[in-house]
This record gives C-alpha cells, structure tokens and sequence, in this order.
C-alpha cells in the first residue's frame, strides 16, 4: 500500500513542469483556484513560470477574477514589465480605470512603458474621460519613441475623439500610414459626438470601407444635433439594418418631438429588443405621453420581455404624471415580486410616485425598506413630505441626513425651503438658505431664490421679496414673478400685484395666469373697468383661461370634471349629490365665500350656484357615491384651490366621516376630521 507524502515534501514528487503542464491546461476558475492553493501549499508559488501563468489565467476574459489577479500580482516580489501590463488590462477591463491608472504611475518607477502597455493605459483615460491624463500619457509616447506604433496612435485617435479633443484626433490620423476600418469609426464617432455633422458626413464619404457602426454612428450624430431627417435619409441608405439603427432611428424622433414617426419606425420593425421598448416607453415619458407609455408598457409586458432598471424608472416616472396610484401599485408589485433592488434610481422614483400620487405613507414605507439609502433616497422623501406640507418630519430626515454624514445637493435644499414655505417657516427658511451657501458652498440657482421669494410671500413679507427679486445675481423668471404677483393677491397688495404683472406680462406675456390673478384682485375690489381692460388684453393676444379641470382614479378608470360639467354617466346621481351637499354644509353652518367668484354677477344666490359647480366639488361628489367607505377619495387639479372650496372640503371631510386627498397645482392638501394638513396655509 503506497504512504500519503508529507506536504513539505511533496513539491519535491510534483515537479514545476508538471505543475505548470497543469496550469496551462487549466480552464475554469475552480481548476485554478485549486491548482493556486496548490502552488502555495507545495511552496513553488514562487517560480516565476508558475505565478506568471496563475496571473494570467485570473486576468485571461475566460475567468476575470480581478480580485484574484490582483492578489498574485501582490505576492510577485518582482514583476516584469508583461506582468504589470497584464494586471493594468484587467484592472481597465474590469471598469476599474483610474486604479489601471495609479499602476501605471507605480510602473514608471521600475519600467519603461512599452508599446503594450501605452494602447491600454489610453483606453482607461478614454473610458474616465480624462483627456488631460492622456495628453501626459502622450507626450510620454513621444519622449519613448512609440509615436508611430499603430496601436498606440489609434487608441489616441479614440481617447480624442471620445474626449472631444478632435482636433487632436484629426491630428493623429493624419500622422498614421495604414488606416484600419476601428481608425475610420473612431474619427467618424468623434465628429458626430461633437455635433460636428458637416464633418461627420465628409469622413463617411471618405471612407473606403463601412460597417454597421459607421451607419449607426452617423444617423445618431444626426439624430442628436435635431437633423432627423437628414438621418433619416442615411437610414433608409443602409445596406441592412440593425436593431442599433432602428432603435437610434426611434430614439432619435422621440428627442425631436416627432411621436408619429418614431411609432411608425416601432411599428415597421422585423425585430424588437429590450432597447427598442425602452426607446419607446421613455420617449412617451419624456414628450409627457404618459398614457401611451403605459399602454406600450403592458404590450411588453405581454409579449413577455423582462423590464429593466431603465423601463422602470420611465413607467414609474409616467405613473407619476398620470397620478395614477392604482398603476404605481400594481409596478410596486412587480418589483417586490421580481425581486429588483430599490438601492438605486428604482427606489428614488417609486418614492417620488407615491409622492405624487398622494400616498406619503407609501412613499414613506418604500423610503423605510431600502437599507442602503442614497442621497436621491433622502432627497426624494424630504421633497414628498414638503409638497404634503408635513415640514417638520421632513426638516426630521434631512437633519438625521446630515448627521450620518450624507451630503445634501442643491436638489436636497429644494425640498427643504419648500417645506419651510408650506410650513409659514420664514426664520428656517432663511437660515438653511444661509446654512446651504456658508456651510456647504451651494450657489444659489433661480430654484433656490424662487422658494425663498414663496417663503416670504406666503407670509405677507411682500417688501422683502421684491426686494430680493430685484437683488438676485441674474434675472427673475415668470415662476418669481408668478410667485410675487400671487403673494400680492393673498394679500391684497395691489401696487405689488400690479408690479410683478408688469414684469411678468413683460417677460412671458403667453403666461394666461398672470392676467388672471390680476384680472381676479381687480374683480374683488369691484373694479370692473380694469377686469375688463386686462380681459380684453387676453382676447387680443389670443390667451384664454385655463378651465378647472379635477380628476380621480377608481378602479383603474380616470374620471376627469370641469366646472358644471355634465358629460358624466353618472351626471344625475352627481348632480343629486351635490344638493345633498349643499344642504349638509347649510346645516352646518357654511356661509359661502362668493368673493371668489370673478364672473361680474350681482345676485348672491347666483354666485353661491356657481361655487357649487367647481370641478373638485363634483370630483368629491363621485368619490362619496362611488369610492368604499374607510378608503380616501384622491383629487388631483390643475389649479390652485379657492377659499371655499377648502373651506367645504374641509366641513365635508368632518360631515361624512371620510378623509379627501386633493392635489392642486402647488401641494397636497389633507382634509380629516374637518381639518387640512395646510392649517389654512397655502
């Protein structure tokens, strides 16, 4: 019977050339990894041939074990030169550019680069952009004499292009001899990346030979200067389309608005990809198609293509412009299911939608469960509870965000001044708008000065406002103006109202909502000439009011009111509702506020009519009639809610026992038990 050997002496029975006859054989990772611990355990790690060869398995594409490779390169007391240029491929590779880079640093203190080395360490500055790095990597090719070496000079020709250096790119191919089809496509890429079309088409036509990218690449550039249809005309040149060209083709139209023609182009293609019904979906999303985006979602769905982190965060985003929660929690839903991760952009939009869909505890919920929370995480909870108006938890979380060490954005200082003006914070206000310049070296956008401008207007500081407006490092937009011009109106400041008017009238005279609030404070204070000379204005420019118009979900249905509408199946039992109402809120004591009816009405009872028709009243009429008991009844408005439709909404919410959820143009209103989430601040 044969005796087991001794370890320490077993290198001695298995000599290196059989060892290293193994290793070359090896193919797998686990083969590897044995034959490693092997090596280490026998003591002939150390033979140049054999860690060599370990190096170079756990770098080869087959396997790419970069930690692993990185962990022999580490134990190599002398590395070659070839095995410095192998761990820098891996590590550029593998994505890791800059660390590819710091290795090549280290490399100058033990050995010249040769030309091996330079074409990958190029690629890395290429890939991190880092146009400058390369510059020095160059003028180190020159030093070396690579200059002419035909690998080098393209990866340069790639890293120029990429960088939009391409007048250095140029410069390089002009330098080079023999020209390959890689060298072509480069140059080409360069020109259309840098919107330099013109040029672009000048080097397709010079080159001798073309394949699927050189089309591909040149109907992009195209495409993303706005010149579809020059585009278009090379699209339908091509010798035979790819998928990448159709779905360039389609991404192409949706940037440029052209939704018609990028449905065609869907529609005529042989052959789908997940790309192509990301296209699609997120060019809906973007063009504000959101409907449409849905549909074609639920039509991929059906023809069963899994869904992305991209696909999702476009129909999340549609979801959220549609305020369809029914949609957002059936998506929810899907995602729990599939198991997808909320630690990224997913999780930062399905906040968002429950936001904006009125489910702050959702949103709330969903903010709760990721474990690894992000800055979009932090500041897309803190955004949510602002436009709900629950300023206090949300001024919470952004201080337990500073305080575990996240940094707050611009985005973040968005949210909170926002929910320090919905919360009448105006001291906050002003020092986290301080806090962000002096503490964290945010330089105030229009955003920033807009929300501090609605910080004091809502609470009457009108002076100060415009004082700020008039002091801010570049020009007010209509949003500032819009804001000053409604605080003047709350407050009934005329001389304020009518300076923001002129200055916005000035700015954007397509703005129907400055016209409006003016005409409206006229209309209070019973100056009718001067409702009808701004009236008239709005005629001759061609401007008319935007009606109110609300809508709520039920059952997956959109149900969408205008005032007095009628167009309703359910217009009789609405209509009946509505009296029943009326007559519940007159038992309770509610006087109409007829003050906020513009029309030039004298009798009473004929503006208290017209009150009772304004959308969210029969919006609130059908949620009654048709939502189950214990479950809210969510409106959303394209307007600002008036007076006394608050005022009713609020009674109402007391009367029938129900909470109503209304959306209007500006913030969420919470209405419970007779109260709103506002305190009558909004």
């Amino acid at each position: 019977m044969q005796q087991l050997t001794p370890s320490h002496t077993l290198h001695q029975h298995f000599p290196h050339a059989l060892h290293f006859s193994l290793l070359r054989s090896s193919k797998t990772h686990q083969d590897t990894q044995q034959l490693h611990a092997f090596s280490l355990k026998t003591g002939i790690f150390s033979h140049p041939s054999i860690s060599s060869r370990l190096l170079s398995l756990y770098a080869d594409p087959d396997i790419n074990n970069l930690r692993y490779a990185r962990s022999v390169f580490d134990q190599i007391q002398l590395p070659t030169l070839v095995l410095w240029n192998i761990i820098i491929k891996c590590y550029v590779e593998n994505q890791q550019s800059y660390e590819a880079i710091s290795l090549f640093a280290q490399l100058l203190h033990h050995f010249p680069p040769d030309e091996f080395t330079f074409p990958c360490v190029i690629k890395g500055c290429a890939k991190l952009n880092a146009v400058n790095e390369g510059k020095q990597i160059h003028g180190l090719v020159l030093k070396l004499g690579f200059g002419l070496d035909k690998f080098t000079q393209g990866s340069l020709v790639n890293l120029y292009s990429k960088c939009g250096e391409i007048g250095c790119a140029h410069k390089v191919f002009d330098e080079m001899g023999e020209k390959d089809l890689v060298l072509w496509n480069s140059l080409l890429d360069g020109y259309a990346r840098c919107g330099e079309v013109c040029i672009a088409m000048k080097v397709f036509e010079e080159m001798p030979e073309r394949d699927f990218f050189s089309w591909t690449v040149l109907i992009d550039g195209l495409a993303k200067c706005g010149e579809v249809e020059t585009a278009r005309e090379i699209f339908e040149k091509m010798p035979n389309r790819n998928l990448v060209s159709w779905n360039t083709m389609i991404n192409g139209y949706m940037k440029a608005g052209d939704i018609n023609s990028a449905c065609k182009l869907f529609n005529r293609m042989p052959k789908r990809n997940l790309i192509t019904w990301n296209s699609i979906i997120g060019g809906f999303e973007s063009n504000l198609h959101f409907v449409e985006a849905w549909e074609v979602f639920k039509r991929m769905l059906k023809e069963e293509f899994r869904p992305s982190h991209a696909t999702l965060v476009s129909i999340i985003s549609a979801v959220s412009g549609l305020a369809s929660l029914g949609k957002g929690r059936s998506i929810h839903s899907y995602i729990v299911k599939n198991g997808i991760e909320l630690d990224g952009v997913v999780g930062t939009v399905l906040i968002e939608m429950y936001s904006k869909c009125g489910s702050i505890d959702s949103a709330l919920t969903v903010f709760r469960t990721i474990s690894n929370k992000k800055l979009g995480h932090w500041t897309a909870i803190i955004v949510g509870l602002s436009i709900h108006g629950m300023a206090e938890h949300a001024l919470e979380i952004f201080l337990e965000m500073c305080r575990i060490g996240v940094k707050p954005n611009a985005i973040t200082f968005v949210g909170v001044l926002n929910a320090c003006s919905h919360a009448g914070l105006i001291n906050d206000g002003r020092g986290y708008f301080n806090t962000m310049i002096n503490e964290y070296g945010i330089k105030p956008t229009i955003e920033h000065y807009g929300c501090l401008v609605d910080i004091l207007c809502r609470a009457g500081y009108l002076e100060e406002a415009k004082n700020i407006i008039e002091g801010m490092p570049r020009r007010a937009n209509k949003v500032i103006w819009m804001t000053l011009l409604s605080g003047a109106r709350n407050h009934g400041n005329t001389k304020i109202a009518e300076y923001a008017a002129h200055h916005l009238i000035e700015l954007a005279p397509e703005t129907v909502g400055g016209y409006v609030v003016l005409s409206n404070m006229y209309a209070i204070a019973g100056e009718w000439d001067k409702v009808s000379k701004v009236r008239e204005m709005m005629k001759k420019r061609g401007l008319r009011k935007d009606p109110g118009c609300s809508s709520i979900e039920h059952r997956g249905v959109v149900h969408e009111f205008v005032v007095g509408d009628k167009s309703h199946p359910q217009t009789k039992e609405l209509y009946s509702k509505l009296s029943e109402m009326a007559e519940k809120l007159k038992l309770a004591g509610h006087i109409p506020d007829t003050s906020q009816v513009l029309l030039y009405i004298e009798e009473e009872e004929e503006k208290e009519s017209e009150l009772e028709k304004h959308s969210e009243r029969l919006a609130i009429a059908f949620g009654l009639i048709n939502v189950e008991a214990g479950s809210p009844i969510c409106i959303m408005k394209n307007l600002r809610v008036c007076n006394d439709c608050h005022s009713v909404t609020k009674l109402l919410s007391k009367i029938y026992s129900r909470e109503i959820i209304v959306r209007d143009n500006n913030r969420f209103h919470h209405f419970k038990n007779g109260l709103c989430s506002c305190k009558d601040f909004w």
